[in-house]
């Protein structure tokens, strides 16, 4: 099925979005690298809207339609913004579990909300495995350092919540629009919010410090980003909700891999067995959609 090899491209995407943005904020501002990195995103976006000749039918866009598709930008932007705060005062393989976590409540919405009920006890079952492998990744290492856990772990747990809510406005916003057009109009919407918090904060002058290095590493994340969101969404729209989520998660995989080689984060043999269930979980949920 074609959803499930969106769903599978977008998680090994978002996966490298990890490790560049980790690499891409080691000296350089979550929020000035948050608003550089979406200008990349949304180029790549309205581009490959346009080649797929989804334009001509921004005129037939619903008030509601345009209302949900702003609120799931807005939702993720506020994931971003939190997401690379975390990355820049934790470790990938702290962050990235926690952010993977947003797909149980993401599941559970869409049972809810959607009525994606088919074999609910085996997701049931599955979420609660996704949940206790999140935990057992987490719990041992977020004891390392109390300040430094009460900071990152905050900012991850955020930007899990609002990932999950725009899975679900997702699904919403574009019922019945392009998928690379609901993606590159919601891109604006991060782009215009990430920009405006620069401003706000008063970190426009930063921009001329970014090290070269990290901006290519950003720029880097923004064609990853790009990308995912391009099989994500349309796996979304065509596929089922909960199982497109799930398989999305998978990610963690590549995020866990590419830290250890490239970051040379390690991974305790409990935090190991929590990402078996994590996999375990996800590998079935999608098994029984």
């Amino acid at each position: 099925m074609g959803w499930i090899a969106a769903s599978c491209g977008a998680a090994l995407f978002a996966g490298l979005v990890s490790i560049l943005s980790k690499l891409g904020v080691r000296t350089t501002d979550p929020d000035v690298a948050t608003a550089v990195r979406t200008v990349v995103v949304a180029i790549a976006a309205w581009c490959v809207a346009a080649l797929g000749g989804s334009l001509s039918s921004i005129p037939d866009i619903s008030p509601t339609t345009w209302l949900f598709l702003a609120l799931s930008g807005l939702a993720t932007g506020g994931s971003w913004i939190c997401y690379f705060k975390a990355l820049s005062c934790g470790d990938v393989n702290k962050v990235v579990p926690i952010d993977k976590s947003s797909a149980a409540l993401a599941a559970l919405l869409a049972i809810a909300l959607f009525g994606e009920s088919n074999h609910l006890a085996v997701k049931l079952v599955c979420i609660a495995t996704i949940l206790i492998g999140t935990w057992l990744m987490i719990e041992r290492k977020s004891g390392e350092a109390h300040g430094e856990g009460a900071s990152w772990l905050a900012y991850a747990v955020m930007a899990a919540v609002f990932a999950a809510l725009t899975s679900i406005l997702g699904k919403v916003g574009i019922d019945g629009v392009d998928s690379n057009l609901g993606t590159a109009i919601r891109t604006c919407v991060v782009l215009a919010m990430s920009w405006l918090i620069v401003a706000w904060k008063g970190k426009t002058s930063q921009l001329a410090l970014i090290d070269k290095g990290e901006l290519g590493f950003l720029a880097l994340s923004g064609l990853a980003t790009g990308a995912s969101w391009m099989c994500y969404h349309y796996a979304i729209q065509t596929g089922v909700v909960s199982t497109v989520v799930q398989i999305d998660k998978l990610s963690v995989l590549v995020s866990v891999l590419f830290a250890f080689f490239v970051l040379k984060e390690r991974l305790a043999k409990r935090a190991a067995f929590g990402l078996v269930l994590m996999v375990i979980g996800t590998a079935v949920m999608a098994a029984f959609s």
